[in-house]
């Protein structure tokens, strides 16, 4: 992997490959259509203009109607199929939204019929084994395949996603994480020591299958810090961190679930050489960020409640200088900009797309 700016992505794409017209409709398969994840990726897909649901596929409620499992959403008498590769029609692309460790044998298997894939698990977002062991304590079935995937975040990994057929989309910790403190470690500024991550995440983040410690009763009027110094993400910060620069950073990372149902804000305590002042800060994140359409930089704290129910990530920096520390703020919608809504950023790429197709740019709440 390597990584630039927004404005160094080329032209070309795996799509351009397949000689495609932009007034194409692509037809998508969704697996992991009963989740979170995958009902928004539904959401998004039936109102895009350039793409279709083919195929929805689910474990446990396969044969159950889509209304049944997202009332919410509309063509509710759809069935839901199953997530046997085998039973995916001809499409154009598949999302993979499946929990850690169900997606490698359906993505490998969708890719050897000749199918993109964009994988929202973590089965392939991470390049070595050693990163992948340090992570999930396992051999990974596929081992030849970490580090072939494109790491899904478009605002640093652009160029390798359009020129691919299979993206590894970035949990939702790294996503909002690395858009904070990339810019900083892209423009050299980067001081000695580790970087601090501290975030804070709705229940929705953890999924929807029922776990007693996710109920109304257990997650209302509390907040509680867990897999502290051992939560899966930090591999995959330092990794994507590490091609920003070529450094080998450190990073704490601690996670927080907070009584509300989507939104992560992570503050991010970034350790800068001496002498780095304001101004440069902004310079960097200026730079880094231009012409991206979902990251915007403001002056004030961010709030989840400003993302909620768009694609954006609304980021913030300020300086310490009594420290020589960066204190960078950043709010995502944990299911769609880090989720969902950054997988058909994925596609979009992926297929020759505009970017910003078929997501929302703005949230929902006041």
């Amino acid at each position: 992997l390597s990584a630039g700016p927004h404005q160094s992505r080329p032209l070309h794409s795996y799509a351009h490959m397949r000689i495609v017209s932009r007034s194409m409709t692509y037809t998508t398969a969704i697996l992991g259509a009963s989740g979170y994840a995958g009902g928004e990726l539904i959401r998004l897909v039936d109102a895009h203009p350039s793409l279709t649901a083919g195929y929805l596929g689910a474990h446990r409620r396969a044969g159950a109607r889509l209304g049944d499992v997202h009332p919410h959403l509309v063509g509710g008498d759809r069935i839901l199929g199953s997530l046997d590769a085998a039973d995916v029609p001809a499409v154009d692309l598949a999302f993979l939204a499946l929990p850690h460790g169900a997606s490698a044998e359906p993505a490998m298997a969708l890719i050897g019929r000749g199918i993109p894939v964009v994988d929202i698990g973590s089965d392939f977002r991470l390049d070595s084994m050693d990163r992948y062991l340090a992570a999930y304590g396992t051999d990974h079935p596929h081992a030849d395949q970490l580090g072939a995937w494109a790491y899904g975040l478009p605002e640093w990994f652009g160029a390798e996603i359009a020129a691919t057929d299979r993206t590894a989309a970035p949990g939702c910790y790294p996503t909002s994480a690395i858009l904070a403190v990339a810019p900083i470690a892209s423009a050299s500024l980067m001081g000695n020591g580790a970087i601090v991550v501290d975030s804070l995440s709705g229940a929705s983040g953890a999924g929807r299958a029922a776990k007693d410690n996710l109920t109304f009763g257990a997650v209302d009027e509390s907040v509680g810090a867990y897999g502290v110094l051992s939560h899966r993400h930090r591999p995959e910060m330092e990794q994507a961190l590490s091609h920003v620069d070529g450094s080998d950073p450190v990073v704490i990372f601690t996670p927080h679930l907070v009584p509300m149902q989507r939104g992560i804000l992570s503050t991010c305590y970034v350790p800068v050489m001496p002498g780095t002042t304001a101004a440069d800060l902004g310079h960097a994140f200026a730079t880094a960020y231009v012409g991206a359409p979902f990251v915007t930089l403001l002056d004030v704290a961010p709030q989840t409640r400003w993302v909620v129910g768009s694609n954006r990530c609304l980021l913030s920096v300020h300086l310490d200088e009594r420290t020589n520390t960066a204190v960078v703020l950043s709010a995502i919608d944990n299911l769609l900009k880090g989720a969902a809504g950054q997988a058909v950023q994925c596609a979009n790429l992926m297929l020759d797309l505009p970017e910003a197709d078929g997501l929302p740019m703005t949230g929902w709440m006041p």
